[in-house]
């Protein structure tokens, strides 16, 4: 019995069938011995991929390093025993889904995709089929939509409702009422227009498990379609003609696998890293030996012929459905590794698995929809619980939903996927490849959609909330694996982070009171970066240029596709150390795996190769390349090829009026080097202080100020004081704040001992109370308001003249 009362509860409530009790190994002891490498993560994306088990992969490991696998087309030994092999694997397969080998076939793909594509491109299609899907189906198979459309075919998405109202059963009808949306088809132009027959082929398309929501679709309407015994709303393309059922089972295999020997669909498609998380990019279509016989592929390879002629138009394809429709040479090894995922399944029992992971979702989905903040106002709002239609019995483990701040504003679901992955959290969010669903539970109508787009939405992108209204959502999902332990810690994450208390109604702390303005403030430290994302150095003084301190940030690291390196990805960047002496107009950059450092000048063009225009952070740049000296070098400081980039009008940057107008491509005065927002930024000891305070009462350490790549580093006065400046003045220049610093994980990223290390620190502090709508602030952006005409330097000691108004 567990000593935990609130797991004790779980169990009474939600959780007979929680953790395998009939099972020899129950979860904790699966994940205890098979899932070592999650330690503290808490993994929440089963929906997504899920995960191997140890045993799993030795017992991969063990019959490769044990048989002998040959490429099955040969006709050796091991050859045979691969065939044989994958022969098992295939029986294997469509026993899982209770298909009889009878009457069913397994053709391997590379994935879903894959299988979806291949229906699409040898489907039988003609001007008078019709290609009818749920609205709530995956991209990949709103694609096949692209092979209908182009043969002529209607294509139409449709809602599948419950329509009680009316009984038909006396009439043969099963009550159950499509609603059709917009008919769509392409010019007729250019197509040969045929009289519909019985021969008229058309396919119906729908998910047993919605990825987005979770809902589970009735599999009966496998045969209502089949039969036509259901409902029509308003006009829609004939429904005569051959209709066929194709069932995509992606996301619902996992749990609960479509019986083929019930629901007889045409055409099941199948990922298996979704069931058991290795291997990877290999799938499966099963398709009904009849129907399989319809499609008509174009493309022969080896393996699918029987005999062909290389100089005449002559081939005689093999007989077998599946060597019909596979191209080449099977990925035999990873096929011969399906058996040993399919094994940890069985010893489970996918009805034990489906009960485990139920569980689980239901004590989410009910503790999400009690939370409320202070004010009474409910956190979170669940997409799916409350959709009555018949054709979704019940749901799957799956969890999707958004949260609301007290006042009813949206929370980003970025920022919550941001927040997850600083707790150890791994979650998804987005549309997760089904805009139907998205739109349909999200409530966003067709006009949103496209004023979103026009807005520059896409797809990954941060833009999680456009017009008052989320792009996205925030989704959960179970596996096998999953323990309670998993979902309360994710539950305990929310409450902490995003529920309201009388204590915290707020994640933003702003100690700054405008009446203590009057406080002296000093210039401590001032720092220069010049290559974007590698070490900077400090200086007593420096003079100012129209991008901010002269040559910081003039100076990036380009992939040879084009791609801006950064910390971020190559992290290897930070122990590259750079120094610009004025007086010998030299840069010198210096790497631990380089022997000899770099010298470059700042006006000789000795070592200057190309010049090109370049958009970086959406801003057009002019910049100058370097020989092939200098990109060898940083090459190898950071282990990857690159190109060193030099914004091109570095000539104008020097504060005269000296060649003023060489290399001009924009107004001076909002003039950036590669900074991502502002010309510099200013951070205060009491602020870094204050944080480190805080880091070592919970994590037992502190933080360098440089970690955050500050170019100005002020004391005086409170801690955040310089959130409420408005207005600087350093001496004779001025300068204005353009608003904090929003933070990303690159602070958490230290070089210790010639190793990268990172950590969730501090970033997973400053979110506890720096956040503001989405965004983690650190620190302040400056902009000079003025152009510089004559020498203008900042030295360190220098006062500081802070405004608020």
């Amino acid at each position: 019995m567990s000593t935990n009362p609130e797991k004790e509860r779980f169990i009474k409530e939600f959780g007979p069938g929680y953790g395998y009790p009939n099972s020899p190994n129950n979860v904790d002891h699966i994940r205890a011995t098979q899932f070592k490498r999650l330690n503290d993560v808490v993994y929440l994306d089963h929906a997504g991929a899920t995960l191997y088990s140890e045993s799993q992969m030795e017992d991969v490991f063990k019959d490769l390093n044990s048989t002998l696998y040959g490429n099955p087309h040969s006709q050796s030994n091991c050859g045979i025993t691969t065939g044989d092999t994958v022969g098992d694997a295939r029986r294997q397969i469509l026993s899982f889904f209770n298909a009889s080998p009878s009457e069913y076939k397994c053709i391997f793909t590379s994935g879903t995709t894959a299988a979806l594509k291949l229906i699409g491109e040898t489907f039988p299609w003609s001007d008078e089929s019709t290609y009818m899907y749920t609205v709530e189906n995956h991209n990949s198979v709103l694609g096949i939509r692209e092979y209908a459309l182009g043969k002529g075919a209607a294509a139409v998405a449709v809602d599948v409702e419950d329509d009680t109202d009316v009984d038909r059963r006396g009439e043969g009808k099963s009550g159950i009422k499509v609603v059709p949306h917009t008919v769509q088809r392409r010019s007729e132009s250019g197509y040969r227009k045929t009289e519909e027959t019985s021969d008229t082929y058309n396919l119906f398309a729908f998910p047993s498990e919605c990825n987005f929501s979770g809902l589970r679709f009735d599999l009966d309407l496998v045969n209502v379609i089949k039969e036509g015994s259901y409902e029509i709303q308003g006009t829609s393309p004939s429904r005569s003609g051959h209709w066929m059922v194709l069932i995509d089972a992606a996301k619902g295999s996992a749990t609960l696998p479509p019986d083929l020997s019930k629901y007889k669909a045409d055409f099941v498609v199948v990922s298996f890293y979704k069931l058991f998380g290795y291997p990877t990019g290999i799938g499966a279509l099963i398709a009904r030996n009849e129907s399989a016989k319809l499609l008509k592929k174009t493309y022969f390879s080896g393996g699918t012929v029987a005999a062909s002629i290389a100089d005449v138009d002559f081939y005689k394809r093999r007989d077998g459905i599946e060597e019909y429709l596979e191209d080449g040479t099977l990925p035999f090894v990873s096929i011969a590794s399906l058996h040993h995922g399919f094994k940890i399944l069985n010893s489970l029992t996918m009805s034990a698995i489906s009960r485990h992971t139920k569980s689980l979702a239901s004590y989410v989905r009910n503790a999400l929809l009690n939370m409320r903040h202070v004010n009474g106002n409910r956190v979170c709002t669940l997409y799916g619980v409350n959709n009555y239609e018949l054709l979704r019995k019940n749901t799957g483990p799956t969890v999707t939903f958004n949260l609301r701040r007290p006042d009813g504003s949206w929370f980003g679901y970025r920022e919550v996927e941001k927040l997850a992955s600083l707790s150890n959290i791994q979650l998804r969010t987005g549309c997760f490849c089904n805009p139907g669903a998205c739109a349909k539970h999200l409530g966003l109508s067709r006009s949103d959609l496209l004023s979103n787009i026009e807005a520059g939405h896409i797809c990954w992108d941060d833009r999680d909330i456009l017009h008052g209204k989320p792009t996205g959502a925030v989704r959960v999902s179970f596996g096998y694996m999953s323990t309670f332990e998993d979902a309360s810690k994710f539950l305990k994450f929310i409450e902490s982070s995003f529920v309201s208390s009388p204590s915290q109604l707020t994640y933003f702390e702003k100690p700054f009171d405008p009446e203590t303005v009057t406080t002296r403030y000093f210039l401590k430290s001032i720092i220069i970066y010049p290559i974007k994302s590698c070490a900077g150095f400090r200086v007593e003084s420096w003079p100012l240029s129209s991008t901010g301190l002269l040559h910081d940030r003039e100076w990036l690291l380009k992939s040879l596709s084009g791609e801006i390196l950064t910390q971020k990805k190559v992290p290897e960047m930070g122990f590259i150390t750079t120094v610009v002496d004025l007086k010998l107009g030299l840069l010198t950059v210096e790497s631990p795996r380089c022997k000899e450092k770099l010298e470059i000048g700042l006006t000789s063009s000795e070592l200057i190769a190309e010049r090109e225009v370049t958009e970086i952070y959406c801003q057009r740049y002019d910049v100058q390349g370097y020989c092939n000296e200098v990109d060898t070098w940083f090459s190898y400081a950071i282990g990857r090829p690159c190109k060193l980039v030099r914004n091109y009008a570095f000539e104008n940057n020097v504060c005269s009026n000296k060649n003023r107008n060489i290399g001009m491509r924009r107004d001076v005065e909002t003039k950036l080097n590669f900074v991502n927002e502002g010309q510099l930024l200013l951070i205060s000891e009491e602020s870094i202080s204050d944080l480190n305070d805080r880091l070592r009462s919970k994590v037992h350490t502190d933080v360098n100020i440089t970690r955050f790549r500050p170019n100005m580093v002020v004391s005086g006065g409170k801690p955040y004081s310089e959130d409420g400046w408005t207005n600087l003045q350093i001496g004779e220049r001025i300068f204005k704040s353009m608003g904090g610093c929003n933070r990303c994980q690159m602070i958490n990223t230290t070089f210790l001992g010639g190793s990268v290390q990172r950590s969730n620190e501090p970033l997973a502090t400053l979110a506890s109370y720096r956040r503001l709508k989405g965004k983690i602030y650190f620190g302040i952006l400056l902009k000079m308001c003025d152009s510089i005409e004559q020498d203008s330097w900042l030295r360190v000691g220098q006062e500081i003249i802070a405004s608020t108004d």
